[in-house]
C-alpha cells in the first residue's frame, strides 16, 4: 500500500503549483533528505481529456535531456491512478518573478542568462527535441541565480528537418509562422521565441504586446516593435537579427553563439553525462496500462479532430495572417458556422442540410465529407461541382463546421449554406471574406476563451512546473 503522503522513498510535502490535472508537490528524499519537485498526474482526467500521448511525449521528451541548465527528471513512479514525476527542486522560483520586482536587468545579468538559454535550446535542438513554450514563466532559477529550462508539456520530439504543424505556446512568445496555414521549423520558432526573451530581459517590457489578440498576432508577423533608447548598436543589431518575422532569414542558434555580443564573458554549459542509477527505463515512460482498458472504451470520445486556439484562428480567412507574406486565393468559397452540438449530431444536421437541396454525401471520415449532385453523372462533370464539409471540435459541445467549395454551382454552394445554417439555429452566416468586425471579435473571443480552457496554463498556476 502507497501511503498518501509517500510514494517509495519520498515523502511528499506542500503543493507548490497547480494545473488542470496535476499538482507540484515539494517533496523529500528519505534516503539522504534532498529536496525534489514531484508533478503528480491524474491518469483518469489525463484520459478523459485524450491527453495521454501529450503526457507520454513529456515523460520520453524529459528522458532524453541532461544538460545544467534543463530541470532534470530523476525518476518516473507509476500507480494504478497517479503518475509521479520526479525532478530537480530548483529554489530560487521563476525568471518571472525576478522581472516582476526589478524593472529591467542590467546588461551582464540579461547576457549571462541569454546565453545560459541559448546553451539549453542548442542542445535540445540536437537531441531532436523543440520546445515550442518558452517564457518567463517556464524559466527557472536556481539558488545561485543560473537558468533552468521546464515544462516540456508541449514539446516535439522529431527528426532534423522535420516540418512540424501543431500551433502551440504563449500569444506574446509565439514566432509568427506559428499563425499560418503551413508547417514551421521547430528550431526557428524557438529562436525567434529566445529573442521575445532578451529583449524583456534587456527592455524590461514586451516587444509585442497588445489587449486585442488579433492586433497582437499583426504586429508579431510584421515585427512592429521599439526598442528603447538605452539599448546599444549590438543589441538592436542581435535581436533585429533574431526577431525576423521570415524564418529562412531568421539568425539561428549557431550564429548567434558565434555574435560579438553573445561572446562576451561567455563560458559553454556542458551536457552532464547520464547517472546510471536514474530510473527512467522505457516502461515507466508509459504508466497508463493498469487502468486504460477499462477507461478508454467507456470515456474516451474525443475526435481526432480536436483543435486549439491557435489552429481556430488560423481557419478563419479574415484572422489568417498569411494574407502578410503571400497572396490569397479568392475564387475558393468558404464558410465558417458555430456549432452547439456534439460532433455527430452536428454531422447528422450536415447529412440532413444535403438532403434538402438533393446532395448526396461521400464521407471521407468520420468528420469529413463531400457532397455530390444526386442526378447521375460522369467522372468529369461531378468533379466540376467540389463541395466539402468538415467539422472540427472545440469543445465537447461545441465544433466549428467549415464548408469549402473550390468549383461548381454557387447557387447550389449557398442554397446548402442557408440549410445548415437553419438547422445549427444560427441567425446568419456568410462566406469568411465577408465577415464584418463583430464576427471578427467573436472568433477571437472563442479562441481566447478556449485556450483558457485548453492551452497551457496561465502564469499564477505554475510556478515553472507546469502540466497537462
Amino acid at each position: 500500500m502507497v501511503s498518501p503522503k509517500n510514494i517509495g522513498k519520498y515523502k511528499l510535502g506542500r503543493t507548490i503549483g497547480e494545473g488542470t490535472f496535476s499538482k507540484v508537490k515539494l517533496a523529500f528524499n528519505g534516503n539522504n533528505g534532498e529536496k525534489v519537485a514531484v508533478k503528480v498526474i491524474d491518469k483518469n482526467m489525463v484520459l478523459k481529456n485524450n491527453l495521454k500521448h501529450k503526457v507520454q511525449s513529456e515523460i520520453r521528451t524529459m528522458r532524453l535531456l541532461h544538460h545544467p541548465n534543463i530541470v532534470r527528471v530523476q525518476e518516473v513512479i507509476a500507480t494504478k491512478t497517479k503518475i509521479y514525476i520526479v525532478m530537480e527542486y530548483v529554489s530560487g522560483g521563476q525568471l518571472l518573478d525576478k522581472m516582476s520586482y526589478v524593472d529591467r536587468l542590467n546588461e551582464c545579468d540579461a547576457r549571462k542568462l541569454f546565453q545560459q538559454l541559448v546553451d539549453a535550446i542548442d542542445y535540445c535542438h540536437n537531441k531532436g527535441v523543440f520546445h515550442r513554450d518558452l517564457k518567463p514563466e517556464n524559466l527557472l532559477l536556481d539558488n545561485q541565480g543560473n537558468l533552468k529550462v521546464s515544462d516540456f508539456g508541449l514539446s516535439s520530439l522529431s527528426k532534423p528537418n522535420d516540418v512540424l504543424h501543431t500551433r502551440c505556446g504563449s500569444p506574446s512568445y509565439v514566432a509568427p509562422e506559428l499563425l499560418m496555414s503551413k508547417g514551421y521549423d521547430g528550431a526557428a520558432a524557438d529562436v525567434w521565441s529566445c529573442g521575445v526573451v532578451l529583449f524583456e530581459l534587456l527592455a524590461g517590457y514586451l516587444p509585442f504586446n497588445d489587449q486585442n489578440l488579433m492586433s497582437l498576432y499583426h504586429k508579431i508577423c510584421r515585427a512592429e516593435y521599439v526598442c528603447p533608447p538605452w539599448f546599444t548598436q549590438r543589441q538592436k543589431k542581435l535581436i533585429t537579427k533574431i526577431l525576423q518575422p521570415r524564418p529562412e532569414k531568421r539568425i539561428n542558434i549557431s550564429d548567434i553563439i558565434e555574435n560579438e555580443w553573445f561572446q562576451i564573458d561567455y563560458k559553454p554549459s556542458r551536457a552532464y553525462e547520464i547517472d546510471p542509477t536514474t530510473n527512467l527505463d522505457d516502461n515507466k515512460s508509459d504508466a497508463f496500462d493498469p487502468i486504460e482498458e477499462k477507461t478508454t472504451k467507456s470515456t474516451i470520445t474525443k475526435s481526432s479532430s480536436f483543435i486549439n486556439a491557435f489552429q481556430l484562428i488560423a481557419m478563419f480567412q479574415d484572422l489568417d495572417l498569411s494574407a502578410l507574406f503571400e497572396e490569397q486565393d479568392h475564387k475558393k468559397q468558404m464558410t465558417m458556422f458555430g456549432s452547439q452540438h456534439t460532433i455527430s449530431e452536428t454531422v447528422e444536421k450536415i447529412e440532413a442540410a444535403a438532403t434538402d437541396v438533393r446532395l448526396s454525401v461521400e464521407k471521407m471520415n468520420n468528420f469529413k465529407m463531400k457532397m455530390h449532385p444526386k442526378q447521375t453523372m460522369t467522372r468529369s462533370s461531378r468533379s466540376y461541382f467540389d463541395l466539402s464539409a468538415e467539422v472540427i471540435e472545440v469543445a465537447p459541445a461545441h465544433c466549428v463546421v467549415q464548408i469549402s467549395k473550390s468549383a461548381g454551382d454557387l447557387r447550389k454552394y449557398n442554397e446548402f449554406c442557408e440549410s445548415l445554417s437553419s438547422l445549427l439555429n444560427e441567425k446568419s452566416t456568410m462566406p469568411s471574406h465577408d465577415r464584418d468586425s463583430e464576427d471578427q471579435c467573436k472568433v477571437s473571443s472563442i479562441a481566447k476563451k478556449h485556450d483558457e480552457c485548453y492551452a497551457k496554463p496561465n502564469r499564477e498556476d505554475f510556478r515553472g512546473y507546469n502540466s497537462a
